[in-house]
This record gives C-alpha cells, sequence and structure tokens, in this order.
C-alpha cells in the first residue's frame, strides 16, 4: 500500500502588533473610503479623554456588513463608548431602522450622543444611559431585534447574552466581542474578572441548546483577540 504523502510546511515567522496594524493598514486602504463622521468619532472620543478601545475599522465595516447580510431592521448594543461601532452599524440601517446602545457612563453617553449627532443619525440611533443589567430587562421584544453586539465589560458577558437572547428572533445573530484575549481565556492560571466572564459565556452558550456558535480570533490594530458569532435558531 502507497504511504501517503503528507507535506511538510515550514513554520511561519513570529509576527508582531506592528506586523497586524501594517497588515489591517494595507487591507483597508483598499476596502475602506474615508468617512467623516467616523474620524470624528475617534477624535471627540479621544479628545475627551475616553479611552481608544473601540472596534477597529476592519471590525467596524464587518459589524456594517452584518446589519446588510441580515436586513436588520433593529439594533441592540451593550457598550456604547464613543459610538464608534454604533454608528458603524446605524449606517446600514435602512430608513425607520433603529439601534438602541446601552451605556452606563454618563460622560460616554453624552460624548457618544454627540458624535451619533454629528454623523446625522440621531433618528436612527439612541443611547440609553443605565447599568445594561438592570436596563436591558425593561426594552421591547417587539418587535424583536435583529443583531446584538455586546462589547462592554467581560465579567458580565454572560449575564448580557442571556438577557439580549431573549429579545431577538428567531434567525437573529449575537456577536459577543474580546472573547479570546491574548489567549488568556484558555489559560488555566488566569483567573481575572474578565476572563472568567468571557469562560461563563461559554458554557451558558454551550448549554443553549437554541442556538449556534463559534469563536473567531483576530489579529490587527486591536492585537490578539476575537469574536462569538452566536445564531439564533430558536428566538422569538
Amino acid at each position: 500500500m502507497a504511504t501517503r504523502h503528507i507535506p511538510r510546511f515550514n513554520k511561519p515567522p513570529a509576527t508582531t502588533q506592528e506586523d497586524w496594524s501594517k497588515s489591517d493598514q494595507y487591507h483597508n486602504s483598499f476596502l475602506l473610503p474615508d468617512d467623516e463622521a467616523l474620524e470624528f468619532a475617534l477624535k471627540n472620543t479621544e479628545d475627551n479623554g475616553i479611552p481608544a478601545i473601540s472596534v477597529s475599522a476592519a471590525q467596524g465595516a464587518f459589524l456594517n456588513l452584518q446589519v446588510k447580510v441580515l436586513g436588520a431592521k433593529r439594533i441592540l448594543e451593550v457598550g456604547t463608548l464613543g459610538a464608534y461601532s454604533t454608528i458603524w452599524m446605524a449606517k446600514a440601517l435602512p430608513e425607520g431602522g433603529e439601534l438602541i446602545s446601552l451605556e452606563v457612563n454618563p460622560k460616554h453617553a453624552k460624548i457618544s450622543s454627540d458624535n451619533i449627532a454629528h454623523a446625522g443619525l440621531s433618528s436612527k440611533a439612541s443611547v440609553l444611559l443605565g447599568p445594561a443589567l438592570e436596563t436591558l430587562p425593561t426594552l421591547s421584544p417587539s418587535p424583536p431585534f435583529d443583531l446584538v453586539f455586546i462589547d462592554a465589560d467581560k465579567d458580565n458577558n454572560g449575564p448580557y447574552f442571556q438577557l439580549a437572547r431573549k429579545l431577538v428572533r428567531t434567525g437573529g445573530v449575537i456577536i459577543v466581542d474580546n472573547v479570546v484575549r491574548n489567549g488568556r481565556v484558555a489559560n488555566p492560571e488566569v483567573n481575572t474578572g474578565d476572563i472568567l466572564g468571557v469562560r461563563k459565556l461559554l458554557q451558558i452558550v454551550k448549554e443553549d441548546k437554541g442556538v449556534d456558535a463559534t469563536t473567531i480570533a483576530t489579529v490587527g490594530d486591536k492585537g490578539y483577540d476575537g469574536f462569538m458569532y452566536i445564531f439564533v435558531r430558536e428566538g422569538i
């Protein structure tokens, strides 16, 4: 019997944050046009001392495409920060579409509302101030949400998912950001609050028989991380 030939590949060279950022910038130069509203949101957020932890431009574009692919008309976002991701998603909404973003920090809520207004999207996107664990149960599931983006404190990823899950239609999608954390989630020696929050989320999603999910690891401007993509087979 002939022995099957298994090709051997040379181990790729180690890469750095600089490599990942350059790669993002190179691809973006072809695929993402300049956008004044998005650039304003980033600068206004930075100028007001809000941490520069928004999604990357490539990630924002991915969210924008998800809105279009789903034909989403109603979006829920947990964690607004400076509304950079909010604007990316709201730009893809049709007339009459709605995006509700939940933010606990009053300063962040004010700046993000200003950024949304500057983008001309106040008729589509709004910011609700308050702890998301308190605000989520007050939201109406009628009509249900098509897309949920969770990007807030990682300690509460599990409860955020469970509460948002009750608001999403069958065939809807929930995306949870920052679930790889430079590989630390898989490291049993790391047990910080954010890491434990992601592990709890993984267990909750595993036990939920009404969803299908996967984690996609990413490298780029925001370093080595990843997001969980959850398809809701059994929603409302």
